[in-house]
C-alpha cells in the first residue's frame, strides 16, 4: 500500500493545501488518516517529508521523505522500511513532480472513541504536530 494524498486545494497557486494520508509507508511519522498541511513551493532539502506526484502514475499523490538529490531528481523513501512504493521501485523523482513540503500533521478524532475529558486532553496534546526534518541514516 502506498501513501497517497487527496488534495483539497480549491485555488491553483495556493501557498498551502491539505492532503490526507492513506497507507502505511510513512509509519511511524504519519499514520493512515492523518491530515497534512502542505506548503507548495517551499524550499526542499534532504530529510523533508514531501507530497509528490508518483512518477509512473502522475494522477496519484504520494508522501515520502526526500533522501538526496541525484541525477534525474530526488531519491525518496518511506519511513516504514517494510513498505514498498518508493525510489527503490521507481527510481529518482524529477523535481517538477515534487509539489510541496509537509509542514504539519493533524490526527482527527477516531470515530466511535470514548470522548472522556482525559481522552480529549490526550488527543489535544498529540493531534497537531509539526513534521520536522530528521537526520538521515543509511539504509
Amino acid at each position: 500500500m502506498r501513501e497517497s494524498g487527496r488534495e483539497r486545494v480549491a485555488e491553483a497557486g495556493a501557498p498551502f493545501g491539505v492532503a490526507e494520508v492513506t497507507g502505511v509507508s510513512m509509519v511511524p511519522t504519519l499514520l493512515h488518516g492523518d491530515q497534512l498541511l502542505v506548503q507548495y513551493g517551499a524550499r526542499l532539502r534532504a530529510g523533508c517529508v514531501a507530497v509528490l506526484r508518483h512518477p509512473l502514475q502522475q494522477d496519484l499523490l504520494i508522501v515520502k521523505r526526500l533522501i538526496e538529490r541525484r541525477d534525474g531528481g530526488w531519491w525518496v523513501l518511506g519511513d516504514n522500511p517494510d513498505a514498498e512504493g518508493d525510489s527503490r521501485v521507481f527510481g529518482a523523482v524529477p523535481p517538477e513532480l515534487v509539489l510541496g513540503r509537509v509542514r504539519a500533521r493533524y490526527r482527527p478524532v477516531t470515530p466511535g472513541r470514548q470522548r472522556s475529558p482525559v481522552v480529549m486532553v490526550s488527543w489535544l496534546l498529540s493531534a497537531v504536530r509539526p513534521v520536522a526534518s530528521r537526520r538521515l541514516r543509511a539504509r
